[in-house]
């Protein structure tokens, strides 16, 4: 891994800045790394505003969208919300189903089967729609290149609006409305929504017309906020004002589905890394595992009792999906190995019994191994069905076009796609994208790195350091938590593998100046002689809080090594 520190900033605009907010001149540099150089933007950084949304009616077909609910509320229409089966789809599909609701009872809600159906607007759920007499879906999450079933919809007389955050083909549906603003004739300020994103502006627009301020939709931004995070879209703009206050009301309000599944968690403040890990692969597990439905119907539940039952479910298909992803990792690995595949530009594997549910993430757990472009197969009917993920710097969506010929079809963004194929093109696909990837890619983008913004003495993780740097918050794409790093890091004598397979390390570090840190490297067992040797060593990490044993620690997520070259998974340190 190749370590980048950040050049240092203007000294005198660092300086002033400090002096302008009174803090550590390390932590004004930070916020002019951020394009932040005076008092009022670092006011509305710390401090992000409901004001500073924009107006919904500047998307592209929002007028349009809004008249044809309302008729179809005049006329009592029944109305089908539809949305895909991941956490953006269900979250999105659980907060227009629950907002019509509030006013409006002929509301039905559709997630299609994973395995049956597969992604985005399905033959299935129109026919379903057309069963029970629904004469408008509005498809959330999906729907932007569904040009021949928005037109098999429209011969059965239902009309389609559709909210998408998906890059369009060259055509789009002739749908009512597409509400995408990532649309060419789209001049909203802001391209980078998430699908329950785009949900929400459309519920701002409705709420308008009805009269209500965004302070009446705040209770609905909860689910925004998980959205954003488990969609890694950029938490920059109007994201990170929807983030900021929905996690607010997680925090202070959350809805009784979350109560159910945070009734275990030891912390009293969630970040929006708590929701990436805690709450969103819950939602997830119920589209990989079983149906997308069981997630809905836990968002939307407003008994904590029964809220609780579904909460119990979902849990049990957590857990199966651990096991899932664990096994055919395993699985994959050997695939590679067993091919000499280890030296490709690309990863590529295949297994007709490998879950669905599962290989986009096997497709992470993959890169951190093999650190490039890859895509997992499994069998889907009588067709092959895959989960892409790329590197950082590299446009998978884009390769994925240079092998159209051998793809029926395929969407996604820059780092994450799907597709689908005929079993008799996969190993002409594979060539293809091989050697697609080989011609265009940076041979640097195939090592990873990890940028460091500033170096830090553990002396200076302060109570008061600390406060200003959660006001960083929230994090992600686009302003990612800040990542330090620290020489000349000596083992106490007291560092030793644990765990029931000893994978952990356990070590008491310290630096010249500086308390004695207690920390878990989680998969770093091996690295114990490099760590507990007398040789001195550095880290990069990021500093987060935890409560340890009752009582507040911060914790550091770390990297070690002895040079600036290879770095292996984080490490763990309590800072009492």
């Amino acid at each position: 891994m190749r370590w980048n520190l950040s050049p240092k900033q203007n000294l005198e605009t660092v300086t002033h800045l400090a002096q302008a907010l009174g803090i550590d001149p390390l932590l004004s540099s930070l916020l002019v790394q951020r394009g932040i150089t005076t008092f009022d933007q670092a006011k509305r950084f710390f401090r992000p505003s409901l004001e500073e949304l924009h107006d919904p009616f500047l998307m592209q077909d929002m007028d349009l969208a809004v008249k044809r609910i309302q008729q179809a509320i005049e006329a009592q229409e029944n109305i089908l919300v539809y949305g895909d089966y991941d956490v953006d789809g269900t979250t999105s599909v659980a907060l227009l189903s629950s907002y019509l609701k509030t006013y409006y009872p002929n509301i039905a809600t559709y997630i299609p089967d994973r395995y049956d159906e597969g992604y985005g607007v399905s033959y299935k759920g129109i026919d379903f729609a057309q069963d029970n007499d629904i004469t408008l879906i509005i498809a959330l999450d999906c729907g932007i290149k569904a040009i021949e079933k928005v037109a098999y919809a429209s011969k059965k007389g239902i009309d389609f609006i559709i909210c998408d955050h998906h890059r369009p083909g060259a055509k789009l549906p002739k749908a009512v409305a597409v509400l995408d603003p990532k649309r060419d004739d789209c001049s909203y300020p802001y391209k980078e929504l998430c699908g329950c994103g785009v949900g929400f502006k459309l519920i701002q627009a409705l709420g308008s017309e009805r009269g209500q301020t965004i302070e009446d939709l705040l209770l609905y931004l909860d689910l925004v906020a998980t959205a954003i995070g488990a969609d890694i879209v950029p938490v920059t703009g109007e994201n990170r004002v929807l983030a900021y206050y929905g996690l607010q009301v997680i925090n202070s309000n959350p809805r009784v589905g979350y109560q159910a599944i945070l009734k275990q968690v030891n912390k009293s403040t969630l970040t929006i890394t708590d929701v990436v890990f805690i709450i969103a692969p819950r939602i997830n597990a119920a589209g990989r595992m079983k149906h997308g439905n069981h997630a809905v119907r836990l968002l939307v539940e407003a008994d904590l009792e029964k809220a609780a039952q579904w909460a119990s479910e979902i849990e049990l298909f957590n857990a199966d999906r651990k096991d899932a992803d664990k096994q055919i990792t395993k699985e994959a690995l050997a695939q590679i190995t067993q091919a000499n595949e280890q030296e490709n530009n690309t990863t590529v594997v295949y297994k007709e019994h490998w879950h669905k549910g599962v290989i986009g993430i096997v497709a992470s757990r993959l890169i951190e191994t093999y650190y490039r472009p890859t895509l997992v197969f499994t069998k889907s009917g009588d067709k092959l069905a895959a989960s892409a993920r790329s590197v950082k710097g590299f446009d998978v969506y884009n390769a994925l076009e240079g092998c159209a010929q051998f793809i029926e079809q395929f969407g996604g963004h820059k780092y994450a796609a799907g597709l689908t194929l005929q079993e008799k093109d996969y190993l002409d696909f594979k060539a293809q994208f091989e050697k697609v990837v080989s011609k265009t890619i940076d041979p640097k983008l195939l090592s990873a790195e990890i940028n460091i913004d500033a170096q830090l003495d553990l002396a200076a993780i302060t109570p008061k350091f600390h406060r200003i740097l959660k006001q960083f918050a929230p994090f992600g794409p686009g302003n990612r938590q800040p990542v330090f790093m620290t020489q000349n890091l000596k083992d106490t004598g007291y560092g030793k593998c644990v765990g029931a397979d000893k994978t952990h390390l356990r070590l008491t570090v310290k630096q010249v100046n500086s308390k004695a840190i207690v920390g878990i490297g989680f998969g770093l067992g091996y690295k114990k002689d490099t760590a507990c040797s007398d040789t001195s060593f550095k880290a990069v990490y990021c500093i987060d809080e935890n409560i340890w044993h009752c009582s507040l620690c911060y914790i550091i997520y770390m990297f070690i090594c002895q040079d600036r070259y290879v770095v292996p998974p984080p490490v763990t340190v309590i800072v009492t």
